[in-house]
């Protein structure tokens, strides 16, 4: 009896305690988004937080725009993130509940005739609410973190995002400054090959490999002028621009390969320890394990009020005394509901174990997509495009000493087309799967892929007691 009233004392402590935070949750969520991302990200609950966004936003947006900028941009503007944001305030709102008391009711009923009446007053109270709070408010405080987790998880998404959609941007807006180039000597080529057909210093089968190659450098424009606005478009969504903030100028160029690669220690066991969706599941899991618990000590009681009961009757002195609702376990001694939390358990701890395959899966693989990035760009970079520089060089050397016509050297600068465009792609590729390594390793999937949520099915089976 003594352990009992120590534990219902406890209890009634604990809600009298639970409180809302005066940051809504959110001081976590900054902290996971900043540690991975390397910004910061804030909820904005109030007109003045969304103000402050914006007029952030304008000052980015007015300088030549970076990836580091773009992820702030893309932070502080994502309606989407904000959105999602909102589950904080739910899951921390269930925290507070959890950790409170539920009210007493109070009933009132009155019987009149003969000239009696008699009147009854009961206030009750849920007693096996009041036993169970200490593990409920575990329970709620579990699927809070996984939720600030989910938060992060969010955040690091649509920053991930937004450098890869900068990269892509900036590397096809150089495309077509190329492109034009190749073009205009396209253009002269064609029409110095016309002139020298009309004159009859040239053959037509040369005026039409020259009109020829006109033709595929209009088309290539083109094309890449169509892919510098989609990917520039996929940018702006991944920033959440609108309106006049669409005027907005990217770098010139990607930035320049670092020295050496990344050479990540321990990657596996990295991401098993920091990657959110690992936490998550883990999280979940947890939340999922107490509320198993918590089914198992009330297999034998579903429902049990107790309170302070009076009756008076006209002439009569008044009754006071005490009642008690107990559903009686005659058709369902609790087995279904513990089978049911046991289901719900092993299928979170497989789902955990999911996690943790694919996340050691994902950095190996992104390793290598990285590694092969970085060769293939340092390639270009120190082999390809050089010998490439050496041989216009020599080409224009000879033009210069009449041992070669001009022809011959338009026709050694369409062969630099694919040498340079491939240069840029695989220059773009590197940063891109570098963004894809950092995400691996203690962001999320690289995929995109959903976290997986096993505290939802932990709180349905909560929310039946």
């Amino acid at each position: 009896m003594m352990k009992l009233t120590a534990a219902a004392l406890a209890a009634l402590l604990l809600a009298g305690c639970a409180s809302f935070s005066p940051d809504g949750g959110a001081g976590k969520v900054t902290e996971l988004t900043k540690e991975r991302t390397g910004q910061s990200v804030s909820l904005q609950r109030y007109a003045t937080d969304v103000d402050s966004a914006s007029v952030r936003v304008a000052e980015l947006l007015k300088q030549q725009l970076t990836a580091d900028g773009a992820v702030e941009v893309a932070l502080l503007n994502s309606r989407g993130l904000q959105a999602s944001f909102s589950e904080l305030g739910i899951a921390e709102a269930d925290r507070v509940r959890a950790g409170r008391l539920a009210n007493p009711t109070f009933s009132f009923g009155r019987l009149s005739g003969h000239g009696v009446t008699e009147i009854d007053r009961s206030v009750m109270f849920n007693f096996l609410g009041l036993l169970t709070l200490p593990v409920a408010s575990q329970v709620a405080q579990r699927q809070l973190e996984q939720a600030q987790y989910q938060a992060a998880f969010d955040a690091v998404g649509v920053a991930a995002e937004a450098r890869k959609a900068f990269f892509g941007a900036v590397a096809a807006q150089d495309l077509v400054g190329y492109y034009e180039q190749v073009k205009d000597a396209a253009d002269a080529s064609n029409d110095l090959a016309r002139r020298m057909l009309k004159a009859g210093n040239f053959s037509k089968l040369a005026q039409m490999r020259e009109q020829s190659f006109y033709a595929d450098a209009t088309a290539n424009l083109a094309r890449a002028r169509h892919q510098a606005v989609a990917e520039r478009e996929r940018l702006v969504r991944a920033l959440g621009l609108s309106g006049d903030q669409l005027t907005f100028q990217l770098s010139e160029h990607l930035p320049e390969l670092p020295k050496t690669p990344v050479e990540p220690k321990d990657a596996e066991q990295t991401a098993i320890d920091k990657r959110l969706d690992v936490l998550m599941a883990k999280r979940g899991t947890e939340a999922t394990a107490k509320s198993l618990g918590l089914t198992r000590s009330t297999r034998f009681i579903n429902v049990l009020h107790a309170g302070y009961a009076n009756m008076s009757e006209t002439g009569e002195p008044r009754k006071n005394g005490f009642e008690i609702e107990l559903e009686l376990p005659l058709f369902d001694f609790g087995s279904t509901r513990t089978a049911r939390a046991e289901a719900i358990y092993m299928q979170s701890v497989h789902r955990t174990a999911e996690v943790a395959v694919n996340a050691r899966s994902e950095v190996r693989e992104s390793y290598s997509a990285y590694r092969t990035a970085f060769d293939l760009a340092r390639h270009y970079r120190e082999e390809v495009v050089p010998l490439r520089k050496r041989i216009s060089e020599e080409n224009l050397l000879r033009y210069n000493g009449m041992l070669s016509s001009v022809f011959e050297l338009l026709a050694d600068a369409r062969d630099q087309v694919s040498t340079v465009t491939a240069a840029i792609e695989a220059q773009r590729d590197y940063w891109i799967a570098e963004t894809n390594l950092q995400t691996a390793l203690t962001g999320r999937s690289p995929s995109g892929s959903p976290a997986m949520g096993p505290a939802k099915a932990a709180a349905a089976e909560q929310a039946g007691h």
